[in-house]
């Protein structure tokens, strides 16, 4: 029974010490003086601040991507005892010394080093051979871009690790997949497959890019995989099953596999991204409960589930609105900037600048900030009094009620005068009787957009209403232009007849509400400057916020401005473009996102010969002549799919955006391009040179030109660490057209 303790315990492993040799390359290429420049450097003021809003757990918006890259990187400065008190208001800015710049930055580049190994296992899992692994490896290790932009404070770096993890995990699938389906390694890489997706998507919106190639991949193995024969078990024992009773067994179970492989693609592929990317919302607005400067850009019910800001301001408010009660009406809609409906003392011209007249009426603008006459009382038509009952009466979906402006005491009004910057639209005012013969028209018939049914309350931040103008039924509505300098710029209000739906810039919520007890106009002043007190919980569901949180974002338009640095995609392939992103102060020491030439041209090259190659195979298969073995054509088509495939739909879809772009842009295609390229070059020695004369001359000439690229690599070092001084000759090779002549010069 002890016999086992007779023997000693020996555990056996295989080493792959390329790997190992690899790992440990990347890790000195990516780490090696990480603290350097101990500066802000490029878009390190643009992530810094949501890492310290992080730190703060202050709310905030950004529409480059989810949350799932900001977190990755404020996990870093977690790690380092960051407590996110610096201001990120300078590129160049030196750091303060509770800025823990080596944790800050330690993530990415760890990203960046393993992308190198990783590189190597995918060429492996292609079946290519060792020497064409250590090439692709290589080529990720001397790239001179990747290792800068690995060593910042930047994203790029940490989306190319998921988008080579999703692709080395399914390749891994694919492979268990011939010999031992549904295993334990079987279902751990096909969930990282997913797992990996996700994260790629959730450290950008670039990451769907290769998170579909995968998925297209991954549909065109499952079709194939419908028509395999062999996939039961039943079919080993076909000897002993040829009646027709055992047949249709047969067929039943293949169908049941089928289905079961089918079944753990979709989970692991389709619902597990899923779930991980509401997980990472979920974890976000865990993290940062706090009100902050990017509130406005959020619904007032957003608003009033975070810590402080408007959730303070509008604790005690009542749930239902009544008659009587005096509120302040913010426009869904939210553009050009979020504001409240607003009025004040002034009256619109006489005469409007292109000659057309006006009312004369008291202005009713969209003002976006807070505001004592952004205050309104909901009065009821049949009364003449402007406090809440006892018991108060709601108001209801479909009510008729007169908005009172709180400090002026006149009633929101519109009539047959066009507006005046929207003449198709007629004016919206508060009316002022001059005894002329323009009487008030100031009835507006309520509805509550978002009602469950027709007898629902209007409800305090909850409720979405329009107000319908009932002697016109023109519609109350932020036309959104800005009104000339006697308007005080402030937003437009238009009453719109032709309103076709719901419309956002029609919809208004009750942010701040309270139950008026004052009749008498001075006393109601007082009162609608002092805040309610009382405590009412306001919180939204996780899937409210994270639906509202998810479309701000895809709406949310950045600055897309031109850029001193911004580029356009054609100017990637040739690298005919850098970015400086530091400068030393004090000597000419700089950084550049500028990549290794050799690399860049090669990548091309190698995917025009892919193209041309596979061109011509086709053609030759159509007339029946396979040039390669059905396995070499396997392995070609699958290559190509995954390496082409990934540099196509991780470029092609920049031509299409309107945004701002950057050379760094195109970091992640290239990583597919520097995959496809010795898999290119293993091709071109193994069938298209026909003598071992051509392979030794076609060996030398690629140790040739791995050699180039490793000269250029080292020629851009200084650019690429920033640690060396440049001479004002040297510094004439920022672009690579003029580093090319050097280099031509030197030999």
């Amino acid at each position: 029974m002890w016999g086992f303790l007779k023997r000693p315990v020996v555990v056996t492993a295989d080493i792959n010490l390329s790997l190992v040799a690899l790992t440990g390359m990347g890790l000195l290429s990516r780490l090696w003086r990480l603290t350097y420049p101990r500066a802000v450097v490029f878009d390190e003021v643009y992530y810094g601040q949501y890492i310290s809003f992080y730190m703060k757990q202050i709310f905030f918006l950004d529409d480059s991507g989810p949350p799932f890259g900001h977190m990755v990187l404020a996990l870093g400065g977690y790690l380092g005892g960051f407590d996110g008190n610096f201001l990120w208001n300078r590129i160049g800015a030196e750091y303060s010394s509770n800025v823990p710049v080596w944790s800050l930055r330690l993530l990415p580049a760890l990203a960046g080093a393993l992308s190198v190994p990783m590189a190597y296992q995918i060429v492996l899992e292609l079946h290519f051979s060792h020497c064409a692994a250590m090439g692709a490896a290589l080529l990720m290790l001397i790239e001179n871009a990747l290792i800068t932009q690995s060593r910042l404070m930047l994203l790029e770096s940490v989306l190319i690790f998921f988008n080579l993890l999703a692709v080395l995990s399914y390749l891994k699938f694919f492979n268990c997949q011939k010999h031992s389906p549904f295993s334990l390694s079987w279902w751990f890489w096909l969930t990282l497959t997913g797992v990996a997706c996700s994260c790629a998507v959730g450290i950008k919106y670039m990451g769907v890019f290769t998170y579909v190639l995968v998925l297209g991949v991954a549909a065109v193995h499952a079709w194939h995989l419908i028509g395999d024969q062999t996939l039961s078990n039943v079919g080993a024992d076909v000897q002993c099953c040829m009646r027709p009773a055992c047949m249709g067994q047969m067929r039943m179970s293949q169908g049941v596999c089928v289905f079961c492989h089918l079944l753990a693609r979709a989970v692991a592929l389709l619902v597990i991204p899923v779930v991980l990317y509401l997980l990472f919302f979920y974890v976000h607005l865990i993290l940062v409960f706090r009100s902050g400067p990017h509130d406005q850009i959020m619904s007032s019910a957003f608003q009033a589930s975070l810590e402080g800001g408007l959730a303070r301001i509008t604790q005690g408010q009542p749930l239902e609105v009544a008659f009587g009660s005096q509120v302040t009406l913010r426009n869904v809609f939210g553009k050009p900037v979020p504001c409240w409906l607003h009025s004040h003392q002034d009256t619109y011209p006489m005469i409007y600048e292109n000659g057309r007249g006006s009312s004369h009426q008291q202005q009713v603008t969209c003002y976006p900030f807070k505001d004592v006459n952004n205050w309104w009382i909901v009065k009821d038509p049949r009364r003449h009094q402007l406090v809440v009952s006892s018991p108060p009466r709601p108001v209801r979906h479909g009510d008729m009620v007169q908005l009172v402006h709180g400090m002026t005491t006149r009633s929101l009004n519109t009539h047959d005068v066009a507006a005046p910057l929207s003449p198709h639209s007629q004016e919206v005012s508060c009316y002022i009787d001059y005894n002329i013969s323009m009487p008030a028209q100031n009835l507006w018939r309520l509805e509550i957009v978002n009602r469950g049914s027709d007898t629902d309350v209007w409800k305090t931040i909850l409720s979405e209403v329009r107000f319908v103008h009932v002697n016109t039924s023109a519609v109350l509505k932020l036309s959104g232009a800005h009104l000339p300098d006697w308007g005080y710029r402030q937003l437009e209000i238009v009453g719109e007849k032709l309103s076709r739906g719901y419309h956002g810039s029609t919809v208004w919520n009750v942010e701040e509400h309270r139950y008026g007890a004052s009749q008498e106009q001075r006393e109601r002043e007082r009162e609608l400057h002092s805040p309610a007190q009382v405590d009412v919980s306001r919180n939204l569901s996780f899937m409210a916020r994270f639906s509202e949180l998810q479309w701000r974002m895809l709406a949310l338009r950045s600055d897309d401005s031109e850029h001193k640095y911004s580029s356009s995609p054609l100017e990637w392939v040739t690298l005919d473009t850098n970015i400086a992103y530091w400068l030393h102060p004090r000597t000419s020491a700089q950084i550049h996102l500028l990549g290794n030439i050799v690399i860049w041209v090669s990548g091309s090259l190698a995917l025009a010969i892919y193209a041309l190659l596979s061109l011509w195979y086709l053609l030759r298969r159509r007339r029946n002549v396979h040039d390669l073995p059905q396995d070499a054509w396997l392995r070609w088509v699958l290559a190509g799919a995954l390496c082409a495939g990934g540099w196509a739909v991780n470029y092609v879809p920049f031509f299409l955006m309107e945004k701002t772009l950057f050379l760094y842009h195109y970091l992640p295609a290239l990583t597919f391009q520097i995959l496809l390229l010795p898999v290119v070059l293993q091709h071109i020695s193994d069938h298209l040179c026909r003598s071992q004369l051509q392979r030794s001359v076609f060996s030398a000439l690629v140790v040739a030109w791995y050699s180039s690229a490793c000269h250029v690599s080292n020629t851009l070092r200084p650019l690429t660490y920033g640690d060396k001084s440049l001479s004002p000759h040297e510094l004439k090779a920022l672009r690579w057209k003029d580093s090319w002549d050097i280099l031509i010069r030197k030999h």
